[in-house]
């Protein structure tokens, strides 16, 4: 399961009334009862609010976050992992992004206190999981350093102690496994160098086929308007026999959404694969109805683009777009929106002429970014990514533009559906996956 922003998204959740009351069910078990009410009382709308109301504000993250939204993001990593583990014994990971790191002390507490099984994280090297991991499971106090792009200041070090919060000891913890998210075979080699034996559980080897975020490439060009193109080769390819002799298990990700593919990672000494973008257009994903209903429909004849673009992120890394009427994809849609940057996602830290630390995103404001030292060159073809995905997943704001990411390869649809009006479910895709081809 995705652990990226989820305090935004049970928020705006709990402003729609909690439709199927899950996330209030999931919060009465949550061990501080205070805590989850708090955050209940703050967010919790009885029926809704109506259609086109703005939704009440989440705290933006800083080094220093309110104690409002230490609660919210607990609890809301708390609850969704719950409901994860509910009514099985399977194992449940949470993926987050290094990229996104001022919540993760907070966020992995609340899926710790869940039961959370592992950790999966990429968009970047996430060499401080497993301490913090550990310190969060023994009841000390945990800390995360994050990047600040300054000359006298280059990281702040975040602490929490989860006890000190609570006014209370933690219920015990497991300490759940860690599988860092890799595209290389150099990256795994830091992993298992850089680590204490034992700290590292396996990987996902998550290649440039993949939807969401990809690894920059080792080699780019300019197209005919000087915009930047990706080109994966060879040195992008990963030795999965050199994966395999680590002697760790592994899931490449990234066009492997079929049969054939599950039998060929298995062949390669892995132990199952990743796949996303089957599930995120099935019946029960929650991406806006028409907007999956589009995305099928030009998927099954071979009609949609997914590019890869390289500006439309502020986090510098990659991004699968789909090219999709209504969306930032299309220059016009794009053009048109009013740069915000209202959700602070995707912030980079910077030091101030005043030695304190501030925060910009390339997709705010342009006259704002400069204002705060950034570049002018870095806020070209920006998207803002953070609103675009909300309104993707049904709880963006009114009058916001969705984006839809998706894979590379969307062969499994002219598979798995009859016609290109066709729908198919989560169950159908995992029957699919391992059917029988033989």
């Amino acid at each position: 399961m995705s652990g990226v922003v989820l305090e935004r998204v049970m928020a705006r959740i709990l402003q729609q009334g909690d439709p199927d009351g899950n996330l209030r069910r999931a919060l009465s078990h949550f061990p501080f009862p205070p805590v989850a009410q708090k955050v209940l009382r703050t967010y919790y709308e009885e029926g809704g609010i109506p259609h086109g109301t703005p939704y009440k504000g989440v705290p933006v993250f800083s080094v220093n976050p309110s104690n409002l939204l230490i609660a919210l993001t607990i609890c809301a990593n708390f609850a969704f992992v719950w409901l994860a583990k509910e009514g099985h014994e399977n194992a449940i990971s949470i993926n987050y992004l290094e990229k996104v790191n001022l919540p993760h002390i907070y966020a992995i507490t609340g899926a710790m206190l869940a039961g959370v099984d592992i950790i999966t994280m990429g968009a970047g090297v996430a060499l401080q999981i497993p301490k913090v991991v550990d310190d969060i499971s023994s009841g000390r106090t945990a800390s995360y350093r994050v990047p600040v792009i300054g000359k006298n200041i280059t990281s702040y070090t975040m602490s929490f102690n989860p006890e000190s919060f609570f006014e209370g000891k933690l219920p015990p913890l497991k300490r759940p496994g860690f599988l860092p998210i890799i595209a290389s075979n150099l990256l795994a080699d830091i992993f298992m160098q850089r680590l204490p034996e034992g700290s590292v559980h396996g990987f996902v080897i998550e290649e440039w086929m993949a939807g969401g975020h990809n690894a920059p490439p080792r080699k780019l060009i300019l197209n005919e308007h000087g915009e930047p193109l990706p080109i994966y080769g060879e040195k992008d390819v990963v030795d999965y026999r050199r994966i395999a002799e680590l002697g760790l298990p592994f899931w490449p990700a990234g066009a492997r959404a079929s049969p054939e593919m599950l039998k060929w990672a298995l062949s390669m000494g892995a132990t199952g694969i990743q796949v996303g973008s089957i599930f995120g257009l099935s019946d029960e994903s929650d991406m806006d109805f028409e907007i999956k209903r589009k995305i099928r429909h030009l998927g099954f004849e071979g009609k949609l683009i997914i590019r890869t673009d390289m500006r439309i992120s502020p986090t510098g890394f990659p991004f699968k777009v789909a090219v999709l009427d209504g969306t930032i994809s299309e220059p016009t849609v794009y053009e048109a929106r009013c740069r915000v940057c209202n959700q602070g996602a995707l912030v980079s830290l910077y030091e101030k002429s005043d030695g304190t630390i501030g925060y910009r995103c390339a997709s705010e404001p342009v006259d704002r970014f400069i204002a705060k030292g950034g570049n002018e060159a870095d806020t070209v073809g920006r998207g803002c990514i953070c609103n675009a995905l909300s309104v993707t997943g049904g709880i963006g704001d009114y009058g916001e533009a969705p984006v839809v990411t998706l894979g590379d390869d969307l062969s499994f649809l002219k598979r798995i559906m009859a016609t290109a009006q066709s729908s198919y479910s989560a169950q159908d895709a995992i029957k699919f996956l391992l059917s029988d081809t033989n």
